[in-house]
């Protein structure tokens, strides 16, 4: 006999085999341990289990379940089949992505198993493993700041020598005898200025260090501490890290306009010792507080104009995550010293950052585009001045123009403007004379309400232009989108139609209208410059017809028109003379746009599922870092000013603990040439250790709190100058074979490290050395390449005229562009953050040294310059050669050989080898 088997029991049988779907299981409910867990078991858990726990996902603890595994997505949401990202894998059609990976697809059953069980509450038994795994809080970086008791240390003088000593009194090593007084000096001019000293400055450096050497040391750290060249030596350093530059990067590589004023800003806030904290709000928000050309920091890194990316709405989506990716890097690289970036498609691997954390960062940031605009308190005083004061003609030529409702035409080089009497209506056409035009966005301005664009999209107006007068991929759309650019609206009609191009506004509600401007690339003048394909606005014939009220349009004015009236009247063609006059006058001496970010409303931050933009997944809010506390108490509906308000506010917040211990490290490199953590840029698992922990707490801790030295609390001068006047500073760099072989690197400082010196040291130390070097602090940049088609390359025209002799800090720095002398030298392209820059040796070094254009013509001017100042006696020239270039005199046996080398080639040999001598390009 055949026993019975309850229905229930075979219900379940089959379910779990995958031989009926989860509908009839679900009379009485699935349930996990006896229809899922076996399911899960059998297909999941030798991939995703304690063992081999691929993708950092195990179907075997409460967490990873649940929450999600590397990919950083919820795989399962309790109710919700569609937002669990368990049954999307199990679904997805691409069998290089579906789970199980490498096997067949899950029977339709099992999956609707799953799935019912999700949709009744995703219930786990109570027995089920709940072990969490460590959050990562718990590494060296993350913890707070504590400013550890300086060690007692016999012949430590400063409490950051008890730290050095007590390392190196345990790897039985000691300091090397002190610096001679002309290496002290050398060193110190250049690593705070990078300009080396002259030869008068060295000679009287040295007797006073003959007198008290420790006041005498003292003095000069603070001479070079307030020169106007720290800003511009100290500002370099920053700019490598955040990759700043005046070119895009991109294909088309476009130049920046005045970007430059960002660097000017970096100058200045060195050399005001503006404290540290309040560099890195401005930097985030300078916009708010005074400063708005601060936020050129946003927009430092590279990134593909819209231009470039064409009009595949995808490929569009792309580059907007690509360009808040390139903010996020800036950010993080400079400030935080994380490596963010890398949990832009799952759960970062070493660090404690999710993949959520990397979007809500970048949700921070969702209203900043790369772009430029007139930067708020422009810096330049002067500027804003002579702007009041021309902004006050041209409003008094406006009043004389208005008079019995005129109308009239303005050019202000990118764009056009009409001005006519106001008129309230609620649709506002537009009619073009030409057959053909094209346009980029056209603005509609009231009285009420000045500066309120009514034409915009985004505020309910809608565009409308004749299908047949519109060619496909121009839509009007592009007129009202708020977007300055090359996506234009394209006005088309036959040479055989008598029609004209034209485009309709219908507001949401009347108002009142008495302006309108347009532009066919407004970008380009925000934005860009240097460019044969680029020209200003080209006036266009047109009228402006308004609906009345009884649904009739009736002409407002037009082009032709306004130019007729301002002609009839003697009074008023004179006023637009001397207002266009006042206007050109104006674009020249008033504030200049600048490439330093433009600012958009906002969209709402998601997770990108495996980083790509069409996957958008789960909402995040604008945040900092969870594992740092970085609620930032905002949700998606914050403004953006708040957004970055906030989010300046918490990275300068003294409980954040990675921002101080960040830049005392890379003041510390940049002194003793590697940090205290040798990585800068990485302060994560990856990067390296600290060699020195709590000198590196110490260090953090003074730079937030201590009111000595140069400034308030954190005050770099006061944070540089507390390094120099240490003994590990001030000793020699000397080798001992002892202490070479205990540490090479001498990674506990037991001499000062010596190292090549920069492109710009070796750069601006020849010009120097030649007098031909022009001191003149800030400005514009001076250009050495080509005016160039969009898509052509940048050439080198002129490298080493005398318009080109500033600091190379000042000139134009242009991505992926070789200069033809000092990149040779590791000079950076911008591409990459450089928190620390290679140094190479090359055979090209040498050669740039000896045969370039500018060293044979610099090295010529040393040689004049020393016959000049020797009364033409060739063997007080070449004693002088060596003050020049090395700031000493040679020894007997130096002078002999270079006069024999004289006698063959001429005084310009000897001075284009000193050039190329190892003592003239490293640091003692």
């Amino acid at each position: 006999m055949i026993p019975r088997i309850p229905l229930v029991s075979l219900v379940r049988f089959f379910v779990v085999a995958g031989l009926v779907t989860a509908s009839l299981a679900a009379e009485e409910g699935v349930d996990f341990g006896r229809d899922v867990w076996p399911i899960l078991k059998r297909n999941c858990l030798d991939c995703h289990g304690a063992v081999e726990s691929e993708s950092e996902f195990r179907v075997d603890l409460v967490e990873k379940l649940m929450g999600g595994g590397g990919s950083g997505i919820a795989t399962v949401v309790p109710h919700d089949v569609k937002d669990s990202y368990l049954v999307e894998v199990l679904r997805e059609p691409d069998a290089e992505y579906r789970m199980p990976h490498e096997a067949d697809p899950l029977p339709e059953a099992q999956i609707a198993t799953i799935e019912q069980w999700i949709a009744q509450g995703a219930v786990l038994p109570e027995n089920f493993a709940e072990v969490t795994a460590s959050s990562g809080s718990d590494f060296w970086s993350l913890q707070p700041v504590q400013r550890p008791a300086s060690p007692v240390v016999a012949g430590a003088s400063t409490p950051i020598d008890a730290f050095l000593l007590n390392a190196l009194n345990a790897h039985d090593l000691t300091y090397n005898p002190k610096a001679d007084a002309r290496s002290l000096i050398r060193r110190t001019a250049i690593i705070l200025t990078g300009l080396p000293p002259t030869p008068e400055r060295i000679a009287k450096f040295q007797q006073a260090h003959a007198r008290d050497p420790e006041q005498a040391f003292r003095n000069l750290v603070d001479e070079y501490l307030a020169s106007p060249h720290f800003g511009e030596r100290w500002a370099q350093h920053w700019l490598d890290v955040i990759r700043w530059a005046e070119t895009n990067g991109s294909e088309a590589n476009l130049y920046r306009k005045n970007a430059w004023m960002y660097r000017d800003y970096v100058v200045n806030a060195f050399n005001d010792d503006l404290p540290y904290d309040q560099f890195i709000r401005e930097q985030i928000a300078g916009d708010q507080l005074g400063v708005g050309v601060a936020t050129g920091f946003l927009v430092a890194g590279p990134h593909v104009p819209a231009a470039t990316v064409g009009r595949e709405e995808s490929a569009i989506r792309q580059a907007r995550a690509d360009r808040l990716d390139e903010i996020a890097q800036t950010v993080s690289a400079s400030m935080i010293g994380l490596t963010v970036s890398c949990a832009r498609c799952h759960n970062h691997k070493f660090d404690p950052i999710s993949i959520g954390d990397y979007y809500s960062l970048t949700g921070v940031f969702q209203g900043v585009e790369f772009g430029g605009r007139y930067p708020e308190a422009d810096p330049l005083e002067a500027r804003q001045k002579r702007a009041k004061e021309l902004l006050a003609i041209i409003d008094g030529e406006r009043s004389e123009l208005a008079r019995d409702g005129g109308a009239w035409q303005e050019y202000w080089q990118g764009w056009g403007e009409l001005h006519f009497e106001p008129v309230m209506t609620k649709s506002v056409r537009v009619s073009f004379a030409q057959k053909s035009v094209n346009l980029d966005e056209l603005e509609l301005f009231g009285p009420d309400e000045p500066e309120k664009n009514l034409a915009l999209c985004s505020g309910g107006t809608v565009v409308f232009a004749p299908e047949e007068n519109t060619q496909l991929g121009g839509e009007a759309d592009y007129l009202t989108d708020g977007d300055y650019s090359t996506m234009v609206w394209k006005g088309r009609t036959s040479d055989v139609d008598e029609t004209r191009p034209w485009v309709q506004f219908d507001f949401p509600a009347p108002s009142r209208v008495d302006r309108l401007t347009l532009s066919n690339n407004r970008e380009y003048f925000f934005e860009t410059d240097y460019l044969l394909t680029y020209n200003p606005f080209k006036p266009v014939a047109f009228k402006v017809e308004a609906l009345n009220e009884h649904g009739q349009w009736v002409e407002v004015t037009s082009t032709s028109k306004a130019e007729s009236m301002v002609k009839a009247d003697t009074a008023k063609s004179g006023a637009l003379d001397r207002l266009q006059e006042t206007i050109e006058t104006l674009l020249a001496e008033g504030p200049q746009p600048s490439f330093v970010g433009e600012f958009i409303p906002p969209a709402v931050a998601r997770i990108f599922n495996r980083g790509s933009p069409e996957s958008p997944r789960d909402e995040v809010p604008p945040a900092g870092l969870t594992v740092l506390d970085g609620d930032l108490g905002l949700d998606n509906s914050a403004s953006d000013e708040e957004r970055r308000l906030k989010f300046a506010q918490w990275v300068a917040d003294p409980d954040n603990p990675l921002t101080a211990r960040v830049m005392v490290n890379r003041i510390w490199h940049h002194i003793f040439g590697a940090g205290i953590v040798t990585t800068p840029a990485d302060f994560g698992v990856a990067g390296a250790p600290p060699s020195h922990p709590e000198l590196l707490d110490y260090l953090a801790a003074e730079f937030m709190h201590s009111q000595d030295g140069p400034g308030t609390a954190w005050s770099v001068k006061g944070m540089i100058r507390r390094m120099l006047l240490t003994d590990a500073y001030t000793q020699s760099s000397a080798p001992r074979t002892d202490a070479l072989a205990k540490d090479a690197t001498a990674m506990y400082l037991w001499r000062f490290p010596p190292r090549r010196v920069e492109a710009e040291v070796i750069r601006d130390g020849i010009l120097q050395a030649s007098g031909k070097l022009d001191p003149a602090v800030g400005g514009k940049s001076y250009r050495i390449h080509n005016v160039k088609k969009t898509y052509a390359q940048w050439e080198v025209l002129d490298n080493h005229g005398p318009e080109t002799w500033r600091r190379l800090l000042y000139q134009e720095r242009m991505r992926r562009v070789d200069d033809r002398n000092f990149t040779a030298f590791d000079f950076p392209d911008c591409g990459q953050v450089r928190a620390k820059r290679p140094v190479s040796t090359t055979p090209l070094q040498a050669l740039n040294l000896m045969n370039s254009d500018f060293a044979v013509e610099q090295a010529d001017f040393i040689t004049a310059r020393a016959l000049a100042e020797s009364g033409g006696d060739q063997r007080a020239a070449t004693a002088r050669l060596f003050e020049l270039v090395l700031g000493r005199e040679p020894a007997a046996d130096e002078l002999q050989a270079c006069l024999e080398v004289a006698d063959q080639g001429g005084l310009r040999v000897v001075s284009r080898t000193l050039l190329n001598a190892n003592e003239f390009a490293f640091l003692p």
